[in-house]
């Protein structure tokens, strides 16, 4: 809690008050509590792209949304923000290459700078992963597995672990990245070791609750999900050439399903719906969807596409239908959920990364252009665009709406729009 919440309890409880005003200051603690417990993870609150906010514009102006701040201090990197009612949390990198955890107030003011150390300027330089932010802590992988638990309000280390030195694993072609998940106090990291593939630590101690050999592959670049099935938790992930279905509770594996692509790239967090998940990836591949069993213990291929071979860019589901961007199918597509059938596609903007609010895409191209788009039965209706003004290099970050606000990185700057049609 903030000192000033906490002065302010003190003051009260100090003062000459009755039980009733006591319980009354009580409630106010409770909710003041509350409210500073707060998830922000990648891609929202389900980890598929699907921002639940309401009120927001169904039309920008000509020359975009109101700007409302820009921070230009980020340093190379392609994460994503990290929104809570207080402070925003994003990662970058300094002139002498080393990661850091930033926090902003929300009105771009810097509140704490933590550095990480260490981040990956081989190529395609600059920090990988976004911060998770989980009640009062914010965690952090860096591309040379270094992972780091920081005090959400001060930017302290709480704890920190170095993944290759203290578990059998390597780096990877272009460094260790994954948004990371916690669930059930467990915080899981995809190591891609020999013996130690998939682990679950304690989110509040960093010690090992389980190891998983999972299928005994490097790591991909995936960010996992968690399915609920049955009476049973579903870690879901990809490694090198395969899909992996882990107990989220033991990491016993359950399942596994081989998928590769050229490059060994899978840098997309699956979909699940209504039992069924679908996994895809670039360079050609495309998806292939899979059905999960009553129990959740076993998976039946249902179809396959190479149409959509999204490289990095995520998928939206709305209405039993498939939106994304492919790689080298150059184009965005609308696929059906339960055939996998291109029902249309378009190259309105350059490809790119997607997320949805309202029913509405919200699409970001490679080029700097953001489209505010309606997916229609056939075809899709682009209603508003603008260009990214601020920041360096590769437009590759995913979009975030966090309180009728959109946050857009572009390497070395952050954007804070109003989208609020209120």
């Amino acid at each position: 809690m903030h000192d000033n919440k906490k002065i302010y309890l003190v003051k009260l409880f100090n003062s000459n008050i009755d039980m009733k005003k006591i319980f009354l200051i009580l409630l106010s603690f409770a909710c003041l509590v509350q409210t500073y417990s707060q998830i922000s993870q990648w891609r929202g609150e389900n980890r598929d792209g699907i921002y639940n906010e309401t009120g927001l514009l169904k039309q920008w102006p000509e020359d975009g949304p109101k700007l409302l701040w820009h921070y230009d201090e980020l340093g190379a990197g392609h994460s994503s923000a990290s929104v809570t009612d207080d402070c925003i949390y994003v990662s970058g990198t300094t002139s002498d290459q080393n990661g850091f955890v930033l926090a902003l107030d929300q009105n771009g003011n810097k509140l704490w700078q933590t550095e990480i150390g260490q981040e990956w300027f081989v190529d395609w330089e600059g920090v990988r992963s976004s911060p998770l932010v989980y009640n009062d802590k914010v965690y952090m992988l860096s591309s040379f597995g270094k992972l780091f638990c920081l005090n959400a309000e001060t930017g302290e280390i709480i704890w920190n672990v170095d993944l290759f030195t203290t578990y059998e694993a390597e780096n990877i072609k272009w460094g260790l990245t994954e948004n990371l998940l916690i669930d059930d106090g467990k915080l899981f990291v995809t190591l891609g070791g020999k013996d130690e593939n998939v682990i679950a630590l304690n989110k509040d101690d960093g010690k090992l609750i389980w190891k998983s050999k999972g299928n005994g592959e490097l790591s991909a670049y995936c960010s996992p999900m968690i399915i609920k099935i049955s009476d049973i938790k579903i870690l879901v992930t990809q490694t090198q050439s395969s899909i992996l279905g882990i107990d989220a509770s033991d990491g016993t594996l359950l399942w596994k399903h081989d998928y590769t692509n050229k490059w060994s790239v899978m840098a997309n967090t699956p979909v699940y719906k209504d039992g069924f998940l679908y996994c895809f990836s670039g360079y050609g591949k495309g998806g292939v969807m899979l059905k999960l069993s009553d129990d959740g213990k076993s998976i039946t291929e249902q179809w396959v596409d190479d149409n959509l071979d999204n490289q990095m860019g995520g998928v939206v589901v709305l209405n039993n239908r498939i939106y994304g961007a492919g790689q080298n199918n150059a184009k965005w597509f609308c696929l059906d959920w339960i055939t996998g059938k291109v029902l249309y596609s378009d190259n309105f903007i350059k490809v790119g990364t997607i997320i949805s609010a309202e029913g509405l895409l919200y699409c970001y191209g490679q080029d700097g252009k953001i489209a505010l788009v309606e997916p229609k039965d056939d075809s899709f209706n682009v209603i508003s665009t603008f260009d990214v003004p601020y920041g360096e290099k590769y437009h590759w970050a995913h979009l975030v709406i966090h309180d009728k606000k959109l946050y857009v990185r572009h390497g070395t700057s952050l954007m804070v729009y109003d989208i609020s049609n209120e």
